[in-house]
């Protein structure tokens, strides 16, 4: 296969998808019956979305185990964008204050007409994660960078934002609209062409990495990929219960109640 990303080598980016696998952690771990009801799953809500659903008892199953691991899982491909940018020419990514930081020595050059020297980053996976209070702590935080250091700029960068862009950005802080030219929200698009100069690096980024991951997961330990053994279990289960799956799912959440008990 030939590589086609210009600002990152195949065996760098291999190796950082690789690193984003080990960081899922504990939650590659098989879910058995009991890890699955750790915290107790709502059997009825299950069997509406069965049936509402059209969804057969295995599919249900599997789209539980994983909500339960999706929970924490946008940590990890946190990870992933913002550690990326180590293995491209002059970001770093350091281990405190900023997410990434972005140093051209020929200058960065902003929509605007701007030219700096070094472009600061805090990076965010959704544009709906940050409240208000987050929203002015961050502003502030860049106003401040932009005081100590006046060949600088301060980006908000969103892997997923409502739309391409490189905006001045707009916040209130202590009910005050706010605004620098030179502190912008960026999308995620934006921002890798403006630390690699190609307009379509994170196009190309995202058309080759489903086969990298793929490749990743086959050559991986078997233990990486997790083998889940709820169906199995609960299968049993209903065949000690007649062969009712519902009453299978009810013992998990209403085993101690009243009418419901082990034959």
């Amino acid at each position: 296969m030939s590589w086609d990303l210009m600002f990152i080598s195949e065996h760098d980016f291999i190796k950082h998808v690789q690193l984003t696998i080990q960081q899922y952690g504990d939650k590659l771990a098989a879910f058995d019956l009991r890890k699955f009801n750790s915290n107790i799953v709502d059997p009825i809500k299950l069997i509406f979305d069965k049936t509402v659903y059209r969804y057969s008892w295995d599919e249900i199953i599997k789209n539980e185990i994983f909500r339960q691991r999706d929970k924490s899982n946008n940590n990890d491909i946190g990870y992933f964008h913002q550690r990326l940018f180590q293995y491209v020419a002059g970001c770093t990514v350091p281990l405190a204050g900023w997410d990434v930081i972005f140093t051209n020595e020929n200058g960065v050059l902003l929509p605007d007409g701007d030219k700096v020297k070094t472009v600061y980053v805090e990076m965010k996976n959704k544009h709906n994660t940050m409240n208000s209070a987050s929203s002015g702590k961050t502003y502030m935080k860049m106003q401040g960078q932009l005081l100590s250091d006046d060949d600088c700029a301060c980006l908000l960068v969103e892997a997923i934002a409502k739309k391409s862009q490189n905006i001045t950005w707009m916040v209130s802080v202590d009910g005050t609209k706010q605004k620098h030219r030179r502190i912008r929200r960026v999308s995620m698009d934006e921002f890798y062409k403006l630390v690699t100069g190609q307009d379509d690096a994170f196009y190309q980024m995202c058309m080759i990495l489903p086969s990298v991951i793929e490749n990743v997961v086959e050559k991986a330990a078997p233990g990486v990929v997790p083998q889940d053994t709820v169906i199995d279990e609960l299968k049993q289960i209903a065949d000690n219960e007649n062969g009712s799956f519902a009453l299978a799912l009810y013992m998990l959440g209403f085993g101690s109640y009243n009418g419901f008990h082990y034959r």
